[in-house]
């Protein structure tokens, strides 16, 4: 149950296709954390432009950076009705050993577009013998469906061999699943990457903890991204451990900041806070919708990328800038021609 309400607006804009980051940077000449870095500063509403390699110089010694070190699954998958129609389904997320959440969706040339209309069909055939059922709803959108998967094997060594990554229309090519992982991914499970930590390099990694900020996993397996305007995000599965919670209590009771590295880490450690505002261990579902509303309570900054129109992970960035200060983000990054989507580039918001 929604324990909040939503702002009475979202931010808007146009997002020209040339910012759509169609291909890894790695394919445009760059190393991964060669992408821009544009640096909001909440307290003082500062805007910098800066490079994910120099993220070192906007941190401090005791300041924790809480990472999602699930793993990107190939989770595209093809199948074909009894009538003969091409589907693709994307894999959402696992319910059990047989029973996942997916998105049934039409193929479209390269690309796949969302199922409307009729509803899909039920009985669906997969290569190699395999079959996936379309048993009901889930939700009151009709856009995802539970499904049972009959694959005769381990779902996860199934997708290794029939499976790809989800793609949308602005990617133009396939690319292998290492280029939709994070360097420090131990774990799969996401439908889609995690991608806000894309840029991180052992390298960078190195450089931070030598300076004395620390860093802190969590586990969110993310579903499909795929959201319209008006969707608020399904119930995810959060893991934070013991070892996590109390070293965000300390960096804070400590006067240092804790900085999310992707709205999957802000979701998992508000999930995880209680009315005292302390994280605490949590191992299960959560609905939690963060929202300026709502505000945070274990997160004091977030490294994130730039997110389309209107979407619900502008709701949450509201919580940390408020509506005006983000719209002067999203105007400076257009105006710049910062780069969109999963291959695209970082903004970090600081206190």
């Amino acid at each position: 149950m929604r324990t909040v309400s939503e702002p009475a607006e979202r931010l808007s804009y146009d997002l020209p296709v040339a910012l759509e980051a169609s291909e890894p940077p790695e394919a445009r000449g760059l190393t991964r954390d060669a992408v821009r870095m544009l640096v909001t500063h909440r307290g003082t509403r500062s805007i910098e432009s800066s490079t994910f390699v120099l993220l070192p110089q906007f941190l401090e010694a005791g300041d924790l950076l809480v990472i999602n070190t699930s793993g990107t699954i190939p989770a595209a998958i093809d199948a074909v009705a009894e009538d003969g129609t091409a589907l693709a389904i994307h894999l959402s997320t696992q319910l059990d050993d047989r029973r996942w959440v997916v998105e049934p969706r039409r193929v479209s040339g390269r690309t796949t577009s969302r199922w409307e209309g009729s509803e899909p069909p039920r009985h669906l055939s997969l290569v190699g013998g395999a079959k996936l059922t379309l048993d009901e709803p889930y939700g009151d959108r009709g856009r995802l469906w539970i499904a049972t998967l009959e694959l005769g094997q381990r779902t996860l060594s199934w997708l290794a061999v029939h499976g790809r990554p989800i793609r949308y229309g602005y990617v133009q090519r396939p690319w292998p699943i290492e280029s939709y992982q994070n360097v420090y991914s131990n774990e799969p499970g996401s439908a889609e990457m995690p991608s806000a930590g894309r840029p991180f390099t052992p390298e960078l990694i190195t450089r931070l903890v030598a300076k004395g900020v620390g860093v802190t996993p969590i586990v969110l397996h993310t579903g499909v991204a795929s959201l319209e305007a008006d969707e608020l995000p399904y119930p995810e599965r959060v893991r934070v451990s013991k070892v996590t919670a109390e070293r965000v209590n300390a960096a804070r009771e400590g006067g240092h900041r804790v900085i999310a590295v992707g709205t999957t880490v802000v979701r998992a450690l508000e999930a995880s806070a209680d009315l005292d505002a302390r994280a605490r261990p949590f191992d299960g579902w959560t609905d939690i919708v963060v929202t300026a509303e709502r505000g945070v309570r274990v997160v004091d900054g977030l490294l994130t990328g730039w997110h389309e129109p209107e979407s619900s992970h502008l709701l949450m960035l509201q919580a940390f800038l408020g509506l005006a200060s983000l719209r002067d983000s999203y105007d400076q990054a257009l105006s710049e021609g910062y780069l969109w989507h999963e291959f695209g580039d970082v903004h970090l918001i600081l206190p």
